[in-house]
């Protein structure tokens, strides 16, 4: 019995890695995740990187890339191998104490970016259709909630991919606007970082929007997700199927997180070749950038621009809602998991659907969005350092990962990405004054 389910895993290993190969209903949390970290806060930072600073900081797209691959691999290693979330493995070998105010701080920040990103998708839509954004605030974070809430795992994981290609909407928009493709490519191939103070401060904003502390929580969850949903038991899995569901994860990381730097290039691509040509320096958010693309570079990449804030919206919302959910359940040992239903996790769905329900509000509270996203990106400083420390720390823990530690390549980029991220908070906390 116990050799016939050896095979059988091997026969679901192989239709996973041959389903890998036809491409992204192959893949899973990774793509969703990279996606995911090109949400409107994020487009926003991109383009006032473009728009301030035109084609300089294209560099940094393909810079913080190892980063992001490096800590995202990790991420799905600690998932595969023990079974389950990240905070519950801080928890149990490091002690939960440090999770409670890492798991407010991540509350508290998610909400403020589901918030934003409310608005940004409200905006666009007004754009395209002239509803009052005000109005479709409440209706889209409602039926996003009820959809992460009500749709089964597998469709909902087959929408969250399929959603991932509104990325493209960001790379067909930057043809119509007509970039220089010669300073392009030199800025992208030859990094220039003065020690000017907006530049500095721009820089630290790149990183804080693409290396974000609700992706490595999700990731983590979300591994253990999917292939529980595949029947395979995390934990008793035999090495060489380990080392195989290890593999598929990496390309799976490496697909999403090229994905989203692609958008994050593109992004700043756009941004340089119209605001910044055209002297619009102070473009703060995504939507405001689709309206000034309208005249700059035509109907065509407004409307790619506004699709792209949309689509990027509609995903990102449940990943930064299901994160902290996730890291909640974990914490208080809560039954967890998108694939059970409301009656089975209420407590799980409950904080899912408190912190949308909260992003909505704060819409209606008269705070400015720019100065939630401002103290959003304080708290994403504080906690991603000091989450990356406990990421690295198990992930050469051979009491968690057993033979299955990460390597000697990824440790030293993980641990790199983590001294770049707390120098990026200092900078960021010496700036504040």
């Amino acid at each position: 019995m116990q050799l016939s389910g050896f095979r059988a895993l091997d026969l679901r290993l192989l239709r996973a890695a041959r389903r890998a190969r036809k491409g992204v209903h192959g893949l899973g949390p990774g793509l969703i995740t990279g996606a995911a970290d090109d949400d409107p806060s994020g487009i926003s930072t991109y383009t006032m990187a473009g728009a301030s600073f035109s084609y300089s900081l294209l560099w940094t797209s393909w810079a913080t890339l190892p980063m992001n691959i490096a800590v995202q691999s990790i991420c799905a290693r600690i998932g595969i191998v023990t079974g389950r979330g990240l905070a519950s493995g801080i928890g149990r070998y490091y002690g939960r104490h440090w999770l409670y105010p890492i798991v407010l701080l991540l509350f508290v920040a998610n909400v403020v970016n589901i918030g934003a990103n409310l608005s940004a998708i409200a905006a666009a839509v007004k754009l395209l259709t002239g509803v009052p954004a005000v109005a479709m605030v409440a209706p889209i974070g409602v039926g996003i909630a009820l959809t992460e809430i009500i749709v089964p795992y597998h469709d909902f994981a087959r929408y969250l991919k399929l959603m991932t290609l509104v990325i493209f909407a960001y790379v067909l928009g930057a043809f119509p606007a007509h970039p220089n493709w010669g300073a392009a490519l030199a800025a992208t191939f030859i990094p220039r970082l003065s020690w000017d103070a907006d530049m500095i401060q721009m820089v630290v904003a790149i990183l804080g929007t693409t290396i974000s502390p609700y992706l490595f929580f999700w990731q983590t969850s979300e591994e253990v997700e999917e292939n529980e949903s595949r029947s395979i038991v995390l934990g008793r899995v035999p090495g060489d199927q380990m080392r195989g569901l290890l593999h598929a994860a990496h390309i799976d990381v490496l697909a999403g997180m090229t994905l989203a730097h692609v958008g994050f290039y593109f992004v700043v691509l756009t941004s340089a070749a119209t605001l910044y040509a055209a002297g619009q320096h102070h473009i703060k958010t995504a939507a405001e950038a689709a309206q000034a693309l309208r005249p700059l570079a035509g109907d065509g990449a407004f409307l790619l621009f506004s699709l792209g804030i949309i689509g990027t919206g509609l995903l990102a919302i449940p990943v930064l809602a299901g994160s902290v959910a996730y890291a909640a359940a974990e914490l208080f040992g809560w039954r967890e998991g998108l694939s059970n239903t409301f009656r089975r996790a209420p407590q799980f769905y409950g904080v899912l659907g408190l912190a949308t329900v909260l992003g909505i509000a704060l819409n209606f509270s008269g705070l400015s969005a720019l100065r939630a996203l401002f103290f959003a990106a304080i708290l994403n400083g504080v906690i991603a350092p000091v989450l990356l420390v406990f990421v690295m720390l198990i992930a050469r823990d051979r009491r968690v990962l057993g033979e299955f530690t990460a390597g000697r390549v990824m440790t030293l980029l993980g641990w790199a990405t983590t001294l770049v991220m707390a120098a990026a908070a200092i900078i960021m906390f010496s700036t504040l004054g």
